[in-house]
């Protein structure tokens, strides 16, 4: 699996993030090991790219034990990619306190490090409940960015106290910044598939009426177009419906003038 090509020295300790096969007394440098996390995460699927964004965020930052990416839309929060249970909690826990690193990250443009929420009280509900309910100490609250766009965030966590020194914030930092690029890459790659996808259907159902009805192709369009608009349907459903049975549906034939 590509995940076990990463490992750390030790969560907090030692050197920080090796790649696999290199030998102990080897010293591979930070840009040597980003880079190997750079062409990992380019996979082209906006759901792979998240989903390996926490697995080598654990494998790759000092201290990391527990990792999850958080989404805001339209003043909804929500983790579409976690490593474990613990990440998926300790996420829950900010949405329903409203307060947390990861809040405060996708907020303002710099990372929020607590060494011990036991007694944290930047954000005392939050720190309270999260220690409690799954044991995590420590964590880190990262912006994922995309040119002037806020993604996310990028919550990583430890039961360890102190557990992210200045190396784990420098790996941090430089690592979000390569997964919002890939993020955002893979998540452009997806839309133009989709659009690929649906000129696609549009061009067979534009196919199917010119061969019917003996129409253009400009025809053929418009009675597409007129149907999406009249039924109040997207173009590409409406393409979906004529390629899927061969015809126009009776409702959209009433909707073509």
């Amino acid at each position: 699996m590509l995940i076990s090509a990463f490992r750390k020295a030790g969560p907090g300790t030692g050197p920080g993030p090796r790649l696999a096969g290199m030998e102990d007394g080897e010293n591979e440098d930070l840009s040597t090991r980003l880079a190997a996390i750079a062409r990992a995460l380019d996979t082209g699927s906006a759901h792979d790219t998240l989903q390996l964004i926490v697995d080598l965020a654990v494998a790759t930052v000092p201290g990391c034990e527990h990792a999850g990416i958080s989404f805001v839309r339209r003043r909804k929060i929500s983790t579409p990619a976690a490593s474990d249970a613990v990440a998926l909690r300790v996420d829950a826990v900010q949405f329903e306190v409203g307060q947390g690193p990861c809040l405060d990250a996708i907020d303002v443009d710099r990372i929020f490090r607590s060494d011990d929420l036991a007694t944290e009280t930047r954000w005392p509900d939050f720190a309270r409940r999260a220690h409690a309910e799954t044991g995590v100490t420590s964590m880190l609250g990262v912006r994922l960015f995309a040119r002037d766009r806020t993604i996310g965030a990028l919550n990583l966590m430890s039961s360890k106290p102190s557990a992210f020194d200045d190396e784990s914030l420098s790996t941090a930092a430089l690592f979000a910044a390569m997964a919002s690029v890939a993020l955002n890459a893979a998540q452009t790659e997806e839309t133009l598939q989709l659009a690929l996808r649906s000129r696609d259907i549009i061009g067979q159902a534009m196919g199917i009426l010119m061969e019917r009805h003996r129409i253009t192709d400009q025809e053929a369009f418009h009675r597409l177009s007129a149907a999406s608009q009249n039924l109040n349907v997207r173009l590409k459903d409406v393409a979906d419906q004529v390629v899927f049975t061969g015809e126009e549906s009776q409702r959209q034939a009433d909707a073509t003038p």
